[in-house]
């Protein structure tokens, strides 16, 4: 597209180093030096034939008029002011507008640039609220929704992978995720001083890997090395926002999951399954030996695209709030009014509610649950880590039930949330008794009064990241470039 501002100031240049004034050049092309004046000062555009004009006068063609690069060092300067005070940013601030001139010196611009860029920096990190991220991140489950949760792209990725290391099925060892990592041209470094903020750095520079030494007992070791390989064989770059943010870490995750739980073999192992009505995220998980999360999180990649069943995915803390949520079986999730679902409160007649007060922890808890679309079977299980206990639930329609081990449950409970007699109302009784007599102290997550942590990987400490790579970079090497994760 044409630039008239750095047209403009081409043409300004061309004019002076020719020694010709406006009156000049208004001569030699039939137009007001007024109106030359406008179109080096960028406010208007050149039709073709005025732009041939122009070229004949200055004895140069169309082509480098049009040229995408400014004249001089001192052009590019002036125009990055005049855009700048022409944004919204600018006008928001009710400042009066700076003439360029001669007088104003390169220092003078390059202070309002610096001072400019600084401000647009501030307002991107106030944009990353939890109310902007939680709007990214119900974009992207829409988005998740629209294809099932399934990405035939990364799971090619995932393919091609696997046979350049000459994997053939069953778990994936901690063995083959180190060769992944050599074919890649990476060496493994385990580290007693990783930064807290991170799980892993990848040193690109040097084409090194550092993950923990000490491995937290809630962690796979091996996912944390696949998904720093996985950000890099996606070609992953410094995030954009948050919502960039987002889709890189679902990519990353997916990724992973494909390499844990190869599709080929997988889909062979459910669909063997489905015929004998004994599917299980149980037997996925030990098949392939990976947790029962990740054995979730993949039957809802594959579920809807290979066995034809729709599905709901949630993650829920012991307190009822949703962490993580997928869904595309018309089951109604509880949202916000931006249509966000995680820090959202489950019914407590779900079973991602119910299976906390399961006596049998060891065995899957399953629910029919009668809901507001419909009644859905759920197969949940707790997962307790240093951050909580947690339970994860895999469900889908009636109909669909008959498919699945666990479907001749007795457990069975009826849900009409979002109405708040369901569960979030009180009875009438407890509440005339104690509703004036009680004062419960809150126990308030500070993250709800702050944003989003800053920087471009939030919550990362760059500082300790960079010290970290000093301390670890091989002698003789600067690393320029590295990816925490």
């Amino acid at each position: 597209m044409l630039d008239s501002l750095i047209v403009g100031r081409r043409i300004r240049q061309l004019r002076t180093d020719r020694g010709l004034t406006l009156d000049a050049l208004g001569t030699a092309i039939g137009r007001a030096a007024s109106q030359v004046s406008v179109v080096e000062n960028g406010k208007r555009e050149l039709k073709l034939g005025e732009m041939q004009r122009f070229a004949t006068a200055l004895d140069v063609t169309v082509d480098e008029l049009l040229s995408e690069e400014a004249p001089s060092q001192r052009a590019a300067l002036e125009i990055a002011l005049e855009r700048i005070q022409r944004g919204k940013l600018y006008a928001s601030l009710g400042l009066p507008t700076v003439a360029v001139r001669k007088a104003l010196s390169d220092e003078a611009i390059e202070t309002i640039l610096g001072l400019h860029g600084e401000l647009e920096r501030l307002h991107r990190e106030r944009a990353a609220t939890p109310e902007e991220a939680r709007r990214a991140n119900a974009e992207l489950r829409r988005e998740m929704r629209a294809r099932h949760n399934y990405f035939s792209g990364l799971e090619a990725t995932a393919q091609g992978l696997l046979e350049a290391v000459g994997r053939e099925g069953g778990p994936l060892s901690q063995r083959v995720a180190a060769d992944l990592a050599s074919h890649l041209g990476f060496s493994l470094h385990h580290v007693p001083d990783l930064p807290g903020s991170t799980r892993s750095i990848t040193d690109l520079e040097n084409g090194r890997i550092y993950i923990p030494r000490g491995q937290n007992p809630d962690a796979d070791p091996r996912t944390v090395l696949l998904q720093a390989l996985a950000s890099h064989v996606l070609g992953h770059e410094e995030p954009a926002d948050y919502s960039d943010f987002l889709r890189q870490r679902v990519e990353t995750n997916y990724l992973t999951g494909a390499l844990l739980v190869p599709e080929s073999v997988a889909v062979d192992f459910l669909q063997r399954a489905k015929a004998q009505r004994e599917l299980s995220v149980e037997d996925l998980r030990d098949q392939f030996g990976v947790t029962y999360e990740t054995a979730a999180h993949r039957f809802t990649n594959l579920a809807t695209e290979h066995l034809g069943l729709p599905v709901h995915f949630l993650k829920v803390h012991e307190s009822g709030t949703v962490v993580k949520a997928y869904a595309n079986d018309d089951v109604v999730l509880p949202t916000d009014v931006l249509g966000a679902v995680e820090g959202q409160t489950v019914c407590r007649f779900w079973s991602a509610r119910q299976v906390f007060d399961a006596e049998d922890r060891f065995s899957p808890y399953h629910q029919y649950t009668d809901k507001a679309t419909g009644t859905f079977w759920c197969t949940s299980r707790i997962q307790s880590t240093s951050r909580g206990h947690f339970s994860v639930s895999v469900g889908t329609p009636f109909a669909d039930a008959r498919w699945f081990r666990g479907r001749d449950t007795v457990n069975r409970h009826a849900s009409s949330c979002p109405d708040p007699s369901c569960c979030r109302r009180p009875p009438a009784g407890l509440t005339a008794k104690w509703a004036q007599k009680s004062w419960p102290s809150a126990r308030l997550n500070t993250s709800l009064l702050a944003v989003m942590p800053t920087g471009a990987f939030p919550g990362v400490d760059s500082t300790e990241v960079y010290e970290f790579l000093e301390r670890h970079a091989p002698a003789g090497f600067v690393s320029t470039e590295v990816t925490p994760s």
